[in-house]
Formats: structure tokens, sequence, C-alpha cells
């Protein structure tokens, strides 16, 4: 199976699962904040920076500095 169809029929099974209210909790809650994470700007900033550089110790610094990195290389795009 082409990986998009895959994708393409994954997407609504999680969906569907997310939405699945288990017995004993309410229909409805507020979600909680529980702390840092890793955001997108993180994941976006490491993912170019790989594609760019090919180099992991780069990949890190990028994912400290997330959406600063992001618009860097929208700004400044490699020849």
């Amino acid at each position: 199976m082409p990986p998009k169809k895959f994708l393409f029929l994954l997407l609504p099974v999680l969906l569907l699962a997310s939405c699945v209210v288990t017995p004993g909790t309410p229909a409805y809650y507020q979600p909680v904040y529980y702390g840092p994470g890793i955001g997108l700007g993180t994941i976006i900033a490491v993912v170019v920076s790989w594609s760019r550089n090919k180099s992991i110790l780069l990949a890190i610094i990028a994912g400290i500095l997330g959406w600063i990195y992001v618009i860097y290389a929208i700004l400044f795009p490699k020849r």
C-alpha cells in the first residue's frame, strides 16, 4: 500500500480514537497544561536544519532556538 493512502486511512482512525469517551469521565473537560515540552516550532526547526545541514549538533541548536531558526531559514535560503 502506498504511504499516502496509508496516511489517509490512518488519519480518520486516529481522529475517531481521540474522540472516544472512557466510562467514568465527563464528556468534556478542560485540558490541563503540564509544562514545557516539544512544540511545533522545535519540530519544524529540527527538520529544516537537518534537511539544510545534515548535522545533528546544528539540529539540536536549531531545536533550542525554535521559531527563530525557522524564520532565519525562510529569510536566508541556503545556496
